[in-house]
């Protein structure tokens, strides 16, 4: 009999394994569905930003392993190349090569606040990262893409609700009117049918009937010229060196985990560092 039950035990394994690697195999195939959807999206509206919010938001999991194979496996780099030096505490970023400093600049770093995400129970660490980072990207002329928690941050500062647009599903007001999406454009749609498209910035955010409304991602309202400034080193995950739109705010921990400089210095830097560069910062 003993033989029999060890045969058994082996089926029901083999069994449950199989259950669990076509459950996975679904959920990704679920994450990847709806990734390709929103990408599809973005590239019609030519909107690489965008592209960036989503690959962070499908992807969390895969960032924080290639985050930690970062740090495992450096890329590698001459002895004698330039590297940036960001020290949290000093709020200063430098350029060296070797022990010369070949630039040097006050910046703001994160405000190390916390925030609980509405409906969750996941908090929110406005922090600047510490450890090694890579350059990814060079941008000029930079727009932000504000993530969901922006809306939520600024409706709490303002004691009001939040309501998320949705293409093709407008938002109903009291007045009679609605807040739709028409092409790239949130509009507001009055009672006789006519569209006038709203406008939108950092701490002017769309409001409807004492709600902040999210937009949609791809749409202009959802996109914010001059807040990271002129120029952008991008790091990856979300995290940057960029210029500002607020100069005062520079030496101070103010940021939400970027590293930020005033424009004159940030395009200082942009024309000496190059896609690669290591970022070191403690």
């Amino acid at each position: 009999m003993a033989p029999f039950f060890q045969a058994r035990a082996r089926w029901l394994l083999v069994l449950v394994t199989l259950l669990a690697a076509y459950s996975t195999w679904l959920l990704i195939g679920t994450f990847r569905l709806r990734f390709e959807r929103d990408v599809a999206r973005m590239v019609f509206n030519d909107n690489t930003e965008a592209i960036e919010q989503a690959v962070l938001q499908a992807g969390a999991g895969t960032d924080s392993l290639r985050a930690e194979l970062a740090e495992s496996t450096p890329p590698p780099a001459s002895a004698n190349a330039p590297y940036l030096v960001v020290s949290i505490a000093e709020r200063r970023v430098w350029y060296k090569q070797g022990d010369s400093v070949l630039f040097t600049a006050p910046v703001a770093t994160g405000s190390g606040k916390q925030m609980v995400v509405k409906g969750s129970t996941k908090v929110m660490r406005f922090e600047t990262p510490r450890g090694r980072l890579v350059v990814q990207r060079r941008d000029s002329a930079p727009a932000w893409i504000p993530p969901d928690w922006h809306f939520q941050e600024q409706a709490n500062k303002r004691g009001m609700g939040l309501v998320q647009l949705v293409r093709g599903t407008p938002i109903k007001l009291k007045d009679g009117s609605s807040i739709a999406v028409r092409g790239n454009d949130v509009v507001r749609v009055g009672s006789d049918g006519s569209a006038k498209p709203l406008t939108a910035s950092d701490g002017r955010e769309i409001v409807a009937d004492g709600r902040v409304v999210i937009p949609p991602f791809g749409t202009n309202q959802r996109k914010y010229p001059d807040v990271l400034g002129t120029r952008r080193l991008y790091l990856g995950d979300g995290y940057a060196l960029h210029g500002t739109n607020n100069p005062k705010s520079v030496g101070q921990a103010v940021s939400h985990g970027c590293v930020r400089l005033r424009n004159e210095d940030i395009e200082a830097l942009y024309n000496q560092v190059s896609v690669g560069t290591l970022v070191y910062i403690y």
